[in-house]
């Protein structure tokens, strides 16, 4: 289904990828992986919460946000991106890096900029802003005090556009900022390994008091599966607005 929040309206494709349009503007975060847009992902789980896979290649997105090397998907990009799209890709995504056959991201046929942490920038109407995205040295997400998404090594995302905030945390523990936020639309991960769990991204929810709550990031495969009903109940009880994106893109 196709969410709509003000003059925003927001997919969920599946794993990281989010595409927000307005006003004929379209941004697209962490497009692909796992065969979420060219039609091949199946579930580990049978029965879990999740968009089908589509083999989509509309080409339309005029802004595409790529967090960490984990995300990034070369095939992915040039199935969402336009011909004259923006790609803003973290400055330490690095194809040397990453054990999947993709281009390296300068090789990409669009306008792509680097981005870092605390960076804002404007793309056409949108106004990004680069947000922290780490795993805790303490927290689940770490062996022996080593994270595996440790400090600069990714980002999380907002975007403002058509007087709303959208504000995807990229692979990410809740950090203690997080609360400062004021997003319109939060998209937290939701799954149960690599970033915060259901649990802690409904208590920050509670604290953010976003006008809506749309999870991503969860159910992809196994190891992110995560009770999607449990968690938007618990948001619910706190009063704060929340949808589930599970049913593919209308």
């Amino acid at each position: 289904m196709t969410v709509h929040h003000g003059d925003l309206t927001l997919d969920w494709f599946g794993y990281a990828t989010l595409r927000i349009e307005a006003d004929g503007f379209v941004a697209v975060t962490d497009p692909g992986r796992y065969g979420v847009l060219d039609g091949t992902w199946t579930p580990d789980t049978e029965g879990v919460g999740h968009p089908p896979a589509t083999d989509y290649t509309a080409r339309d997105a005029d802004l595409v946000c790529v967090t960490h090397d984990h995300h990034y998907d070369s095939d992915g990009v040039r199935r969402v991106a336009s011909e004259d799209a923006t790609v803003l890709a973290f400055d330490a995504v690095d194809a040397a890096n990453i054990d999947r056959d993709v281009e390296p991201v300068a090789d990409l046929p669009y306008d792509v900029r680097r981005v870092h942490t605390g960076q804002e920038l404007s793309v056409g109407p949108a106004e990004v802003r680069v947000l922290p995205a780490r795993n805790l040295p303490d927290g689940p997400n770490a062996t022996d005090g080593v994270p595996m998404h440790p400090e600069g090594f990714g980002c999380g995302f907002e975007l403002s556009l058509a007087g709303e905030t959208v504000v995807w945390t990229g692979d990410s523990d809740v950090l203690e900022f997080h609360a400062d936020l004021d997003p319109s639309v939060f998209c937290p991960p939701i799954g149960r390994s690599f970033t915060m769990d259901r649990h802690a991204a409904a208590a920050l929810a509670g604290e953010m008091r976003p006008e809506l709550v749309l999870p991503i990031h969860y159910n992809t495969f196994e190891a992110l599966e995560a009770d999607s009903g449990a968690f938007a109940a618990d948001v619910a009880r706190r009063s704060v607005p929340v949808v589930l994106d599970e049913g593919g893109v209308e």
